[in-house]
């Protein structure tokens, strides 16, 4: 297979500097690490070719020999780098950047954290709820035992590192050459490799598998707060521990509140006469219906507050947000004649001190165009 030209492959010019060449070894690292693009399947090849173009381009004596013979005059010299003793993408970020990606000598590590979201309605979130949560996870083999190797099938040594797990490599990196252990392409860092691989697995001793938990809600959650169950993530490597789940909590609209922190917001229809003349009126709340007393002369938009009546505070035993109950004051519609009548009368005993208002117009339309 014919190797692009290293300028291409990093996108600089011929003229590029040291600093450049480092500069664009680094963008690629960041577009093609497996965090982020991990849709990609020709990614590990990217960026050995990549880091191979690199450790051309940053050796002047390598590169004065590139620059005229090209790919076979290194070859020819025996300056071709070469990343095949990389056991993973991984490593060969971890080599360039640092830690962080995992590698050999890491020991046991943790397995990834899972998320998962559920919905749940407001009187749940008022009071605690345990809801199941289904989720899919990265876990051992259930037929294998996560050991890779068909059951009844023995597991040996491995022959390309001898059992150790690591091969040893050296590299030429943005930070100077290193001289380090990577991970063993074929038993994975293991030192054993099983004689017939798990049917199931295929020997990689994981599997994709559907979890379900059931997850205690605490009462006054909020809207896109989450809960950490410990232990219920992606399985760890070498016997690491297994990471968390974390789940997102979402709450389904209500048809008759509106949540405002701990409060609670609802609105009362309220007829033009019954909100003129004051009444009491049962307003329902979470706890059930309770009873508001409107003062004569209710005006469209007024509150009355029920203390209490609102959601929980989160972990805070005891102590619950407000209800504000919003008069919506319905002025009649389709009268009958009688109706027509009476209300004729009603206007032509009006006078200024029935619809004067203490609050000023600048107020007024503050508190319709903003609620």
């Amino acid at each position: 297979m014919t190797k692009r030209d290293c300028y291409e492959v990093l996108g600089v010019g011929r003229d590029a500097d040291e600093g450049e060449v480092k500069k664009a070894v680094r963008r690629l690292a960041r577009e093609l690490h497996p965090d982020v693009n991990n849709h990609d399947p020709q990614a590990e090849e990217k960026f050995k070719e990549a880091a191979e173009a690199y450790e051309i381009l940053s050796d002047a004596d390598r590169r004065q020999v590139y620059d005229r013979y090209g790919h076979e005059g290194l070859k020819r010299g025996g300056q071709t780098p070469n990343y095949e003793g990389f056991g993973s993408i991984s490593d060969l970020f971890e080599t360039f950047f640092g830690g962080g990606f995992g590698g050999a000598g890491a020991g046991p590590r943790g397995g990834g954290d899972v998320q998962a979201s559920v919905q749940i309605t407001l009187e749940q979130a008022a009071v605690g709820a345990a809801v199941d949560v289904r989720f899919e996870v990265v876990d051992r083999c259930e037929r294998c035992h996560g050991n890779g190797a068909e059951p009844g099938t023995p597991i040996k040594t491995c022959a390309r590192c001898a059992g150790n797990g690591v091969l040893q490599a050296v590299s030429r990196t943005p930070f100077g050459q290193i001289a380090r252990t990577v991970s063993c392409d074929v038993c994975g860092g293991d030192g054993k490799v099983a004689e017939k691989r798990c049917t199931r697995c295929d020997g990689r001793g994981r599997e994709v598998l559907t979890h379900a938990v059931s997850v205690d809600i605490p009462a006054g959650i909020a809207e896109g707060q989450r809960i950490r169950v410990s232990g219920r993530g992606h399985a760890g490597d070498a016997g690491g521990p297994q990471g968390d789940l974390y789940v997102h909590v979402t709450i389904a609209p209500h048809e008759r509140f509106i949540r405002d922190g701990n409060d609670l917001v609802t609105v009362l229809d309220v007829p033009a006469p019954v909100a003129a003349l004051g009444t009491k009126l049962a307003v329902p709340t979470l706890d059930g219906a309770e009873d508001v007393h409107l003062r004569p002369g209710t005006q469209p938009g007024e509150a009355y507050v029920l203390r209490g009546r609102g959601m929980p505070q989160l972990r805070r035993p005891g102590r619950r947000g407000d209800l504000r109950v919003i008069a919506n004051v319905i002025i009649p519609r389709q009268l009958t004649d009688e109706q027509k009548r009476l209300m004729e009368r009603l206007a032509e005993t009006m006078t200024d001190s029935n619809t004067k208002s203490e609050e000023s117009m600048l107020s007024k339309l503050k508190r319709v165009l903003h609620g």
